[in-house]
């Protein structure tokens, strides 16, 4: 989303609530001038940078699952990739994605040491 906008769910909620946010000086200067920069209210700026703050904790706790399940699911079937494999197969898709390089093969598991 662009820097100047809030997400519709935000700026329209029914159900938004006032709230009383009491800000350093030197703080609150320093998001009106990036506030001013991005071309938005002060206001605005800090409903869209908490709501994107709230968005990357949700993607942090995904993530933790998503990885906590992958590594069970790895232990679990005895086999896994080599970091060094999947180093080398994202460089290579890099690349490929550039248009440098033709696709790489697909990584195979190899069984857990």
């Amino acid at each position: 989303m662009p820097h100047n906008q809030v997400s519709n769910s935000t700026a329209k909620s029914a159900s938004s609530k006032a709230t009383s946010l009491k800000l350093p000086a030197e703080l609150k200067t320093q998001l009106q001038d990036v506030a001013n920069t991005a071309g938005m209210s002060l206001h605005a700026y800090m409903v869209q940078t908490l709501a994107e703050s709230v968005q990357r904790a949700h993607l942090r706790e995904a993530f933790l699952l998503d990885s906590t399940k992958a590594l069970r699911d790895m232990k679990a079937s005895g086999s896994g990739y080599e970091l060094g494999d999947v180093r080398a197969y994202f460089s290579a898709m890099a690349n490929h994605r550039k248009g440098l390089q033709a696709k790489p093969q697909d990584l195979s598991p190899t069984p857990l040491a």
